[in-house]
């Protein structure tokens, strides 16, 4: 504990230490890299949660709280699903690819889950599905796996990783916002960290 000239306690920034602001997104070759590792220690729930969560664009309260029949008909998982957003309380739809499917289904398989069963259900007593804690553990272990520091990534690197690969490929915010359910076509561009000459470019392939 630092103390100040006057004797009294000085408090310490919360954030001291810490890397701030937005976390990026990871590249193509990252996601592969993380997947390879995950699929050849065969570690199947770790393995569902980072496909899922990169396909489904989920913020960490969301997709902690998925349920096993809000992905899948039966016991097949869905190639695309709809939940109910807990911030914004609007629905949002995503796909669900192939690789994502399977992996989710051998998940659930392999821990004998119900259709009502929390998709990612905890280890501990106290929650009946994994924490965002628990969820960011898992994110900062992955990173750290391939070599990556893992203090300038988060759950947000998760959520923005597909849709800044949508962006990058397509220019279309508009999309981005849909799959993202922003309400707000200013927060997608801030979410993404747009760069200025992007929007320029923008610009200059429009005509009015």
């Amino acid at each position: 504990m630092k103390v100040t000239n006057d004797g009294s306690a000085a408090k310490i920034p919360w954030n001291k230490g810490k890397l701030m602001g937005q976390k990026p997104p990871l590249r193509l070759k990252e996601i592969w890299a993380i997947r390879i590792r995950l699929q050849l220690s065969a570690r199947v729930r770790d393995l569902a949660i980072f496909n899922l969560a990169i396909d489904s664009k989920l913020r960490a309260c969301d997709l902690t709280k998925l349920r096993v029949s809000d992905v899948c008909h039966g016991y097949h998982v869905a190639s695309r699903a709809t939940i109910m957003q807990q911030k914004t309380q609007r629905p949002v739809q995503f796909e669900i690819t192939e690789q994502t499917r399977d992996s989710v289904e051998n998940w659930i398989k392999a821990a004998t889950l119900t259709p009502a069963d929390f998709l990612f259900p905890s280890r501990l007593h106290e929650s009946p599905h994994i924490s965002t804690r628990q969820y960011s553990r898992v994110v900062h272990r992955w990173v750290a796996s391939i070599g990556l520091d893992d203090t300038a990534y988060g759950t947000h690197t998760m959520r923005r990783t597909k849709a800044s690969l949508i962006y990058r490929r397509t220019k279309n915010l508009r999309a981005v916002q849909l799959l993202l359910g922003h309400t707000k076509l200013e927060s997608t561009v801030r979410y993404l960290g747009i760069e200025v000459d992007d929007a320029l470019e923008m610009a200059e392939q429009t005509e009015v």
